[in-house]
């Protein structure tokens, strides 16, 4: 109060005094003074507009009735701004809540708005004039119900907007990936559609035997067949890769076992190109292996930027579905690709750490019965989490199995990082949750994750951690709808 010009003036007055003026109130109209016996002093109190009568936190007190001017109540918000959340003019009370509700600390700041008298009841006086003055408890309660439905009213609004930005924070969350992973393969696609563009004037030059160019029409079309092929699992990848790199390397074909892995990636095996082996001599075969790398690499980024986009369109129909509570029809999920997917999509963060993932796909069968594809998002937040946790040249495990009794599929992403600390495990699937720094992370990712589980899929997950490593485990019921969303699904 000492930096206030005007400071707010205190007066104890006999009540006599201010029966009075209390009379013109709505409050104290039909009261019967008589009934108060014992009622001997009021504070009466000359507020300057601007000063503040109560704060947050000061102790629940006081009725005031406001014998004229007007006072206001706000809420203050964690940025500093502040919320009105009631007010009270001549004629008015109020406190009257947070004492009925019995509330021992004040939530709002109550501020005079202009220059107004107010008296100051105790909150002995003010349950003695409950209990003695039907006419004013009347009025009181009448205050106190109304107050309430404007809180609630507000609280509502409140809560609208609370849910639309979590949207709007996990809506951005969710779309970076996809959008990044999108950029990336178009920026890798320009730069090999100039590497193919050298490589089909170098093979141009030279004239095609029909052997020769039946070989390519064949190798073609494999090649633009399509993006989705089995996945397979780390140790079976590994081994058709080296396979084909030490065929290539026998053959003479330059940087062996750089396109071995993407002609492997594509669904190539040695005996599909020993055509181009035998109608080609073994610079023009280099060249023609060097060139259909080039193509295939080029498909793979369509399929990636296709798969983001889709990702990306899946999350505004998610949107959609939200805002207006629509149901898609139930259809065949097969984890193994999802899973694959989601590696692709994350590619490029574990090339840049040379995080090695370690796949061992066992679960069979490996569908889900699902409406819509929320379950890359929760790959997405696990993968991206486990390689943020994971250190340069660490390893990531991704496993799956079926558990016949009561028949779960089972999914677990594990990595090798410090570790959950125990006074942050009980809170990291809370919304808005962090470890991470400012400005890298929202504290989204496992709220999404362990909503779109339980509530979505009926399932379970669960967390084991240690120093060194930390293992999730996501239950999902085999081949099944969630009984609740068949429901809606058939009362749409």
């Amino acid at each position: 109060m000492g930096a206030l010009e005007k400071p707010l003036v205190t007066q104890s007055i006999p009540f006599k005094e201010a029966e009075a003026e209390l009379r013109k109130t709505r409050i104290f109209a039909g009261a019967d003074f008589d009934a108060l016996g014992g009622m001997d002093r009021v504070d009466r109190i000359h507020v300057p507009a601007g000063v503040v009568v109560s704060e947050p936190g000061d102790p629940v007190k006081f009725y005031w009735v406001v014998l004229g001017g007007e006072t206001r109540a706000e809420r203050l918000e964690a940025d500093g701004s502040r919320t009105v959340v009631g007010g009270a003019r001549t004629g008015d009370g109020f406190g009257e809540a947070p004492l009925l509700s019995g509330k021992s600390h004040m939530t709002f700041r109550a501020t005079a708005m202009e220059d107004s008298l107010l008296i100051r009841f105790t909150s002995e006086q003010f349950w003695r004039i409950l209990a003695s003055c039907p006419q004013t408890r009347a009025v009181v309660l009448a205050d106190m119900a109304q107050r309430l439905q404007a809180y609630q009213v507000e609280a509502l609004h409140r809560e609208k907007l609370i849910s639309l930005g979590t949207l709007a924070a996990g809506l951005m969350h969710e779309l970076h990936n996809p959008g990044s992973a999108a950029k990336r393969s178009a920026s890798q696609l320009r730069e090999n559609l100039m590497r193919l563009q050298q490589l089909s004037l170098r093979n141009g030059s030279r004239a095609k035997t029909p052997e020769q160019l039946e070989c390519m029409r064949g190798l073609l079309e494999h090649t633009l067949s399509g993006c989705r092929l089995a996945a397979m699992s780390s140790v079976a990848q590994s081994d058709a890769e080296e396979e084909m790199g030490g065929w290539l390397a026998s053959a003479g074909v330059e940087n062996a076992y750089t396109i071995a892995p993407v002609l492997v990636g594509m669904g190539f095996d040695r005996h599909e190109l020993d055509c181009a082996k035998e109608y080609f001599d073994a610079s023009a075969f280099s060249d023609a292996l060097n060139w259909l790398e080039a193509l295939v690499s080029s498909v793979s980024l369509v399929c990636s930027i296709e798969d983001s986009i889709s990702r990306i369109s899946d999350l505004a129909m998610a949107v959609k579905k939200f805002a207006y509570d629509e149901r898609s029809p139930a259809k065949e999920l097969d984890v193994h690709d999802s899973l694959q997917s989601t590696l692709t999509i994350l590619g490029h963060k574990l090339r840049i750490k040379q995080i090695h993932v370690d796949k061992r796909f066992e679960a069979s069968p490996s569908t889900l019965s699902t409406r819509g594809s929320a379950l890359s998002q929760v790959w997405t937040n696990l993968i991206d989490n486990a390689v943020d946790a994971s250190p340069a040249e660490g390893h990531i495990e991704i496993a799956t199995w079926t558990e016949a009794d009561p028949g779960w599929l089972s999914v677990s992403i594990t990595d090798h990082g410090e570790g959950i600390p125990a006074d942050v495990r009980p809170r990291i699937f809370d919304a808005f949750f962090t470890t991470k720094p400012q400005g890298s992370g929202t504290g989204l990712g496992l709220d999404i994750v362990h909503r779109i589980v339980t509530e979505k899929f009926g399932g379970k997950i669960e967390v084991e951690t240690e120093p060194g490593k930390t293992r999730f485990v996501v239950r999902l019921p085999l081949g099944r709808v969630r009984e609740g969303e068949k429901a809606n699904s058939k009362s749409n």
